[in-house]
């Protein structure tokens, strides 16, 4: 008996028994359905993740000022930094390519009938390059406006949604608290990080921010953009031994700012939504386990039931392997038939799921074909023993078995 026609007697007696076969590979289509839907999912959150924080700019680091708290509670604020601190890391760190202060302060921004409270933060120009963020009307600030302290600003997309609708914002007077701004440009859209959304903003000229809106010299955030190709943690290091020895911090003393490298937040990140979505997977895969255990449960009932068949094929020349291959073909059927479902509903509730995450669909064909390689193992392996069974029965008992 060649492998083709093993094959459709298998199929024969799937749809011989169709609902017990349907219930058989019921937990090989749950696990593998399982197992595609949550490293889909991973991927996808990985993804997302990743890309929220990319959008924070390349080869990013933040520079702020922050304490440790000695209770284990959140960090407690500190001196803030001054443009001098700034100015010390672009002449003594050789492997930064830009730097940009800033210093931040919500107000409450109205134009017309509407009003919005927003994120107003004074920059200069090198922030639209560390973050790699473009506009997409409009301009930048000049020169002028950036030593004259001129107010003008630049505002995010939420901003401008919110607050002009479908007007043209270009040259539009924007009110921030008492004093009146032009609107000169506005950014392309970026989206959330972290929840936040990024786009709710309003750029102001820092000089013009620190006299006209703080009435002090205060940096509040510093992003530092490393060179391409330059280690990032090198950077690092290099920011914190400066601003140990500007902020006067002795060895052994507890730092009063921190250096986030994004990069390293990247990195994490992923590691750990890698480990989650293992966990999650190697979970689903007990489905797997289970469902092989009843294919096994079946097979040995349908040994049971067709003892007779069996002894009557031995007795006109069936050979113990042929047997043997009969009944282990069934069972890598079932599997298989339960893998195929499990991969198109895993697939499915994949997309739909991501769908309504909001997370990027991330097709990964080893994953699927790695699960529907698994669910055709498992059928060998829990099939073989009632396969073995069925080709060592006595041919002239089986025949007599009623």
């Amino acid at each position: 008996m060649n492998l083709l026609t093993t094959f459709l007697l298998a199929i024969r007696e799937v749809r011989r028994h169709l609902m017990r076969s349907v219930l058989t590979t019921l937990g090989i289509v749950i696990g593998v359905g399982a197992v595609i839907t949550m490293i889909t999912l991973g991927r996808g959150a990985t993804e997302k993740v990743t890309s929220q924080i990319s959008g924070l700019g390349r080869n990013l680091l933040i520079l702020m000022p922050e304490r440790a708290s000695r209770s284990g509670g959140p960090p407690a604020s500190t001196a803030p930094f001054k443009i001098e601190d700034v100015q010390a890391i672009v002449e003594e760190i050789a492997d930064v390519a830009v730097v940009a202060p800033l210093a931040t302060r919500p107000l409450l921004a109205v134009y017309g009938n509407e009003n919005r409270t927003t994120t107003v933060t004074g920059i200069d120009n090198n922030f639209f390059e560390v973050r790699d963020w473009r506009l997409s009307m409009g301009r930048t600030f000049s020169e002028t406006e950036l030593r004259a302290g001129k107010l003008v600003c630049v505002i995010g997309a939420t901003t401008r949604k919110e607050l002009f609708r479908y007007q043209d914002p270009i040259g539009a007077t924007l009110r921030l608290g008492k004093l009146a701004c032009e609107v000169i440009g506005v950014l392309e859209a970026k989206g959330a990080t972290f929840g936040n959304d990024q786009d709710e903003i309003v750029l102001v000229p820092l000089r013009a921010f620190q006299r006209r809106i703080a009435g002090n010299r205060d940096i509040n955030l510093v992003f530092v953009g490393a060179k391409s190709g330059e280690s990032t943690a090198k950077v690092q290091r290099d920011i914190t031994s400066l601003m140990h020895e500007r902020r006067h911090i002795s060895r052994g003393e507890p730092d009063d700012f921190a250096v986030r490298d994004m990069t390293e937040v990247t990195n994490t990140v992923g590691a750990a939504t890698g480990i989650l979505t293992a966990f999650l997977s190697a979970i689903a895969a007990v489905s797997l386990v289970v469902g092989g255990i009843g294919i096994m449960n079946i097979m040995l009932v349908s040994v049971t039931e067709r003892t007779r068949e069996i002894g009557i094929r031995m007795s006109i020349g069936a050979m113990e392997r042929e047997v043997l291959r009969q009944f282990l073909v069934e069972a890598v059927t079932l599997s298989l038939l339960g893998g195929l479902i499990g991969v198109a509903g895993g697939l499915g509730c994949s997309a739909l799921v991501c769908f309504a995450l909001d997370l990027p669909f991330i097709l990964d064909l080893s994953t699927v074909f790695l699960a529907f390689f698994f669910s055709g193992s498992v059928g060998v392996v829990f099939g073989y023993f009632p396969a073995r069974k069925a080709a060592r029965l006595d041919p002239i008992e089986a025949l007599r078995y009623e």
